[in-house]
């Protein structure tokens, strides 16, 4: 254990993701939703298609409710900002709605710059949402320098830089588009901004070893006159002010980020081109609060919160974050998903996140009540150097697993997730096997030793025969030895 008390200090930015307030292209397509019955059996893509073709802008600004959204959020963060924060660092999608999101707040802030923290605006050019900029796919170049501080000006922001624009700020900001940005192209750049954001947030931090800055310390100390401190509430004036970040950005772009916030670099694209099998939504100024630690850590504190859209006489303005918002089209097709992939490796080998998974699926459905191996034999059989692992895949997602050992040739611990059970798992698993023998020519034969009527019953399908010595009393009466000749 380390001697200095200073290795245990855990310094510590607050950080926002918060979503624009809802643009007229969300209002658009949530008319369309409603006027051509999107999500039932009636729905009319054509006449949707031509409905949003004919209203939808490359780049829109904030709905009459985006306003109000946006002016509610800044009434919720300014009071907290100047009671809680220290220096606040804002950075910001370059596109319309994000800055008209920020706006009322900027402007709050600035009125009170006597009394509030220290802003400084980031425009960071590659923060802004999937697909670009783009009408009818042609390609639109975005907001310059320029025009963006034009926006920005009646909320009198003077610490403005602009980072991030491919082709410099003095161009729009999708100025290098060859065309609306594919899938691919978002997940790259999630994990470019992925990288941009922690190392603007450990410069911040590696400030604060360098020198003493006030706002940067250990959040969970509690010093003497703190005891009273509500951490819940966001309103209660603090002793200690704490550095804080607020990234304005987009839904589906922010689930991107996030997922690498919350993975890491072990996150992975299963299919390019495709979605994920799991996003983060958030509502219209929906905000999700992390602390970061450095050096890639972060603590998820809160997600998509809107504490500021519950007006007291009961009234809300909450949209963006439903299904009906569209949300389920993020999520890959039965299609894609059904098509599976057999993987062969020794133990050690075996990825992270695959034997975890096949570790999971034996503790949930492998029956091991009357084997012949004991508990220690069974919980290292698939661990022992000379031990294949077969997964059946699909995607990322492990359905079945099963080991082999290439020695004897005995196949042990296969199982297969129950709502898998009347596919062609379980065959492709088997097939995948038989086939390896063949080519390997290291035995002539795979043994099994079922221990229920139901598995014996699935081997025998596949090929599998009684032996003579099934009856030898080395065995219980549930399990029976079984063997497959190549």
């Amino acid at each position: 254990m380390a001697s200095s008390k200073e290795k245990y200090v855990r310094r510590s930015i607050s950080v926002h993701l918060i979503r624009h307030g809802e643009s007229k292209n969300n209002q658009v397509y949530r008319d369309a939703q409603r006027l051509f019955k999107g999500g039932t059996p009636d729905f009319d893509l054509k006449s949707w298609t031509e409905y949003v073709d004919s209203h939808r802008v490359s780049d829109p600004g904030l709905s009459d409710v985006g306003q109000e959204q946006a002016s509610r959020l800044s009434h919720y963060l300014e009071p907290h900002l100047a009671n809680q924060a220290g220096e606040v660092r804002f950075v910001i999608s370059p596109m319309r709605r994000t800055i008209e999101t920020m706006l009322p707040t900027l402007t709050a802030m600035n009125r009170n710059s006597n009394e509030n923290p220290h802003v400084k605006t980031v425009i960071n050019g590659f923060y802004f949402e999937s697909e670009g900029c783009h009408t009818r796919e042609k390609v639109e170049p975005g907001m310059n320098a320029e025009q963006i501080a034009e926006c920005l000006s009646p909320a009198g922001v003077q610490d403005v830089s602009y980072v991030g624009f491919q082709n410099g700020p003095e161009n729009g900001w999708y100025a290098y588009g060859k065309g609306p940005e594919t899938r691919h192209e978002s997940e790259q750049r999630a994990a470019r901004f992925y990288v941009w954001m922690m190392e603007f947030l450990d410069e911040q931090l590696m400030e604060a070893e360098r020198s003493e800055v006030e706002d940067i310390f250990d959040a969970g100390v509690t010093l003497p006159g703190e005891e009273n401190d509500k951490c819940h509430n966001r309103f209660e004036p603090r002793a200690r002010r704490r550095r804080t970040a607020i990234l304005c950005g987009h839904g589906d772009f922010m689930s991107l980020v996030l997922k690498r916030i919350i993975s890491g670099f072990g996150h992975a694209i299963e299919r390019e081109g495709e979605s994920h099998r799991s996003a983060f939504v958030h509502f219209n100024t929906g905000i999700t609060e992390l602390e970061y630690f450095g050096k890639g850590r972060f603590l998820l504190m809160s997600s998509n919160q809107v504490p500021h859209l519950h007006g007291p006489s009961g009234e809300c303005c909450i949209t963006g974050g439903s299904l009906k918002d569209g949300w389920s089209y993020l999520m890959p097709s039965d299609k894609i998903l059904l098509d599976s992939e057999v993987a062969f490796a020794f133990s050690d080998d075996v990825q992270p996140h695959i034997a975890e998974q096949a570790e999971a699926l034996r503790s949930l459905y492998l029956t091991k009540s009357g084997s012949s191996l004991s508990q220690d034999e069974l919980d290292t059989t698939h661990h022992k150097s000379n031990a294949l692992t077969v997964v059946v895949k699909r995607g990322l997602q492990v359905v079945g697993c099963a080991s082999l050992d290439e020695r004897t040739g005995r196949l042990s611990d296969v199982v297969v997730r129950p709502s898998a059970r009347r596919s062609q798992v379980g065959r492709s698993l088997i097939d995948a096997v038989k086939n390896h023998a063949i080519q390997s020519q290291k035995f002539d034969k795979i043994i099994v030793e079922p221990d229920t009527s139901e598995s014996k019953a699935f081997f025998e399908k596949m090929g599998f025969e009684l032996t003579e010595d099934s009856t030898d009393e080395k065995y219980t009466s549930e399990i029976v030895h079984m063997e497959c000749k190549l």
